[in-house]
């Protein structure tokens, strides 16, 4: 394999090992195996229908890899617990919100976001992901009244969707289609 990643500059290549067995001549026949290798290449700019090329197969046995680390955990209890409740008809405080959301003393990995609109105060928990797959996160919204943590729905957390955004805090996108 080279290249870094799938979806920046020339994307990777990858060769692809493949074996297939058979009996020579029919049944009784001696076995035998065949090996082949073809290389493909993954980027933004790979056609679909592209034919792989023929390569030649590494040495040895194929490359093992780690799995990614777990991305850090989302404090929704936390977060929960801790917030503000403003009774109704009170004023909600974007700083003491921002200063709660600080206490809980997040990693570096995960984003926050504090945005004030009018009387409510909208948080967002984040952790980046990789472009594809829902992205984690968590809301809040404190009004007077009442104080609502959540994880919007896993349509809303795709890429391009805007559920993971403080806006989608402030106010809610409706459920997805």
């Amino acid at each position: 394999m080279t290249g870094t990643s799938t979806h920046q500059g020339d994307g990777i290549d990858v060769v692809v090992r493949t074996s297939g067995s058979a009996h020579d001549g029919g049944f009784g026949g001696e076995m035998i195996t065949v090996e082949r290798c073809f290389s493909l290449r993954v980027s933004p700019r790979a056609e679909w229908d592209e034919n792989p090329v023929p390569a030649k197969c590494p040495d040895g046995p194929a490359p093992t890899f780690a799995p990614p680390p777990e991305p850090p955990r989302l404090p929704y209890d936390e977060l929960r617990a801790e917030l503000l409740q403003v009774p109704g008809g009170g004023r909600v405080d974007e700083a003491e919100v921002r200063r709660t959301v600080a206490a809980l003393d997040l990693g570096p990995a995960i984003r926050t976001e504090v945005k004030s609109d009018g009387a409510r105060v909208g948080v967002l928990l984040s952790v980046r992901g990789n472009g594809h797959d829902p992205q984690d996160c968590l809301l809040a919204r404190v009004r007077p009244g009442t104080t609502e943590v959540w994880v919007p729905s896993r349509m809303q957390r795709m890429p391009g969707e805007g559920g993971c955004t403080v806006a989608n805090a402030l106010d809610p996108l409706p459920p997805p289609h």
